[in-house]
């Protein structure tokens, strides 16, 4: 198979080599990843509350449809929770990048370059949620393949800096691979809604007997099982791509977005 653009042979994504290193950073960054992803996600959820109410905002309940108010307070609290999130993003993007590159990891070095992400992440990543909504209404791969199109938008932002041009690097990273990123994405997205499932009906069962900041707490730290894992993951795609379409190893070019 060739590259449709350059007419040269496509190399291997490598599908897995990075579920396994995947695996490999996350199991040994564990609880860093875990604690950076909880603790912002629990912020988002108490953040949420005041605005759309306990049960709506850990998933419990579903604003309804008719009331316009109760929609737009829902959409403020899912903005909320994208920017705080994209913060957490922002910082696990480069701790997964650098456990990538062999480098210590540092916090203290990864807040500057995560606030100055926040603005084009939360605006693209609106952008990004649109989209793929439009495409599930049209069935779940069209959604998975819009998906897959921008997926390393969260990299390209934090890594490469490449701001608002972000969904349009990601675009050209992901060309000629989306239909295998389908595949592997479909795969975090059952994890990821697994344990988001699990976390409300865990929640529904234990908020009416043990109180709402067990319900919270709960409810944060499956949520950031999941999102860290995905982070990392979506990291090492990014690399492996940035090596296959600039024909260099990220090895090689540790300080180029430095």
């Amino acid at each position: 198979m060739t590259d449709t653009t350059l007419g040269l042979p496509k190399a291997a994504l490598g599908v897995g080599s990075l579920i396994g290193e995947t695996c490999s950073i996350y199991a040994r960054y564990f609880i860093p990843i875990t604690i950076v992803a909880f603790v912002f996600g629990a912020i988002g959820l108490v953040i949420s509350i005041p605005i759309v109410g306990f049960d709506t905002a850990i998933g419990i309940e579903r604003p309804p449809v008719t009331d316009f108010d109760a929609t737009i307070f829902s959409y403020a609290s899912t903005v909320v929770k994208i920017a705080i999130g994209s913060f957490a993003t922002a910082l696990l993007l480069q701790l997964a990048y650098d456990a990538k590159l062999g480098r210590p990891i540092q916090f203290g070095r990864y807040f500057g370059p995560a606030l100055s992400a926040i603005v084009p992440l939360v605006i693209l990543s609106l952008v990004q949620s649109i989209c793929f909504t439009i495409g599930l209404v049209f069935l779940i791969v069209p959604g998975l393949w819009i998906f897959a199109v921008f997926s390393v938008m969260d990299p390209a932002v934090v890594i490469e800096r490449a701001g608002f041009r972000g969904l349009h690097r990601s675009a050209s990273l992901t060309k000629n691979y989306r239909w295998l990123l389908v595949g592997l994405f479909a795969l975090m997205l059952i994890l990821i809604f697994s344990l988001g499932f699990a976390a409300t009906f865990l929640a529904k069962i234990i908020v009416p007997a043990a109180g709402m900041a067990t319900g919270l707490i709960l409810t944060a730290a499956l949520n950031a099982l999941g999102k860290g894992f995905a982070i990392v993951l979506t990291t090492l795609i990014y690399a492996r791509l940035w090596e296959i379409k600039e024909g260099v190893s990220v090895h090689q070019i540790t300080s180029v977005f430095d």
